[in-house]
């Protein structure tokens, strides 16, 4: 079965840093891509990034290019999102979610989803 906790969430001011974790069991990190997904009041599962399972990473906001880097351990079958320089337009709840293989900005083709980690960005 598969099973991942997000976690990293949390309270910053613009500029600050936040580095998100999702820690999967139940199946290989080699074998599945995992992506980032961001709900807001903007959209409701905005595909932020994403890591396949060869260890590419995806970007597909242009607004955290350079700013957002995704990385793995798979000695530790965690996936992590560092998220630097933070906006206000960077809150929401961001869900990672696994899919076989290969990266894709479609939301429905990740499953299964978890309970999410929030992150606020003010003053």
């Amino acid at each position: 079965q598969l099973r991942f906790v997000e976690s990293g969430g949390g309270l910053v001011q613009p500029g600050g840093s936040l580095r998100l974790s999702c820690e999967v069991s139940g199946f290989s990190l080699k074998n599945y891509a995992i992506g980032w997904f961001r709900h807001s009041p903007r959209e409701e599962r905005e595909p932020v990034s994403c890591l396949g399972a060869s260890g590419r990473s995806t970007v597909y906001v242009d607004s955290v290019k350079g700013r957002f880097t995704m990385s793995r351990d798979n000695a530790k079958n965690t996936v992590y999102l560092q998220m630097n320089n933070l906006q206000p337009d960077d809150a929401g709840v961001y869900y990672c979610a696994p899919r076989p293989m290969f990266c894709t900005d479609s939301p429905a083709t990740y499953d299964p989803w978890g309970q999410g980690t929030r992150v606020d960005v003010s003053t």
